[in-house]
Formats: C-alpha cells, structure tokens, sequence
C-alpha cells in the first residue's frame, strides 16, 4: 500500500477508534473529560509527522509534501466521517442529549438563569446532528492537516541541492 493510502487509512482508523473508547468509557458524559476527545488532534500531528517521513524518502518537494499531507488528511477524514455518522447514530443515539445535560450542569454551576440555558442549548442544538457534527469532524481534519503539513514540510521534504561549488584555480 501507498504511503498516503496507508498513513490515511491509519489516520481514520486511530481516529475512530479513540471516539469509540471516550464513547465507552463515557467521558463524552462529563464536561471535563470530554476534553479528553481532543486528542484526536495529537494522533492526526503524530500520524502525518509518521506519513510525510516516508513520502519524503520518495523525493517529494516543499510542496509535494504539503499535498501528501492533505490527501492523507482526506482519506482519514472520509473514514472519520462515516465512524461519526455510525458513533452518533449507532452505537450512542443519546450522545446529543447526554452532551446537552452535561452542558446544562456546566452552565448551571457558573450561575447563569435557566432561561439563558435553554437560549443557549437551544441554539447549540442546530449543530448536533450526525450529519453536521460527521461533517465538522472532516472539516477539522482537513484544517488540521493543512496546518500540521504547512509546518512538517518545511523539514521532512527532500532538500535542494546545492550547486557544487566552482573549482579554484591552482597556483602553480
């Protein structure tokens, strides 16, 4: 396999496996621990730092590895969008309404009036769905991508050579 299939391919899977475990482990229930959830930021930094050490072994430019990081972030992010559709639709249906409850005791234990709660969630409410919370998910896989390979680039890319210098004449 391809490096930019497989470290995509790694990517998503790492990525979906790591939603499932804060899904089991029922930190997405608790306003702290679904920080947690963000570490998905680290193992995409990780996962294309490992991908573009290979693409440059295959001679690949400033630009050819700003590129391979992004396809590479592409074909992570389809994976991560269809194990969100399945996360939120399948395997925890009440994760929107859990989510919400867990915001609500937030909100509540920083002393803002239920009517400013219910504003608040009501308009939060737009935005989770599987399809808008999968999509974001991509979304942000693709920026953090655009990001990580913006940076890796710029070191793990084949170096220009150097014009050799000139010979110097000899005095003989």
């Amino acid at each position: 396999m391809k490096p930019i299939h497989k470290t995509g391919l790694v990517l998503g899977v790492l990525v979906v496996i790591w939603m499932f475990i804060v899904g089991f482990a029922g930190w997405y229930k608790d306003a702290v621990l679904l920080n947690l959830f963000y570490v998905v930021i680290l193992i995409q930094i990780g996962v294309l730092i490992w991908g573009l050490r290979f693409t440059a072994r295959e001679g690949r430019g400033y630009g050819g590895q700003v590129g391979a990081g992004m396809l590479m972030s592409v074909i992570g992010g389809v994976i991560i969008f269809f194990g969100s559709i399945l996360f939120t639709s399948v395997a925890f249906p009440d994760y929107f309404e859990e989510v919400r409850r867990a915001g609500e005791e937030v909100l509540r234990g920083q002393g803002m009036s239920d009517a400013d709660i219910r504003t608040y969630l009501d308009q939060q409410a737009a935005m989770q769905t599987p399809f808008v919370n999968a999509l974001t998910g991509f979304i942000a896989t693709l920026v953090t991508g655009l990001i990580v390979s913006l940076i890796a680039a710029a070191f793990l890319r084949k170096k220009p050579k150097l014009a050799p210098a000139p010979d110097k004449p000899t005095h003989e």
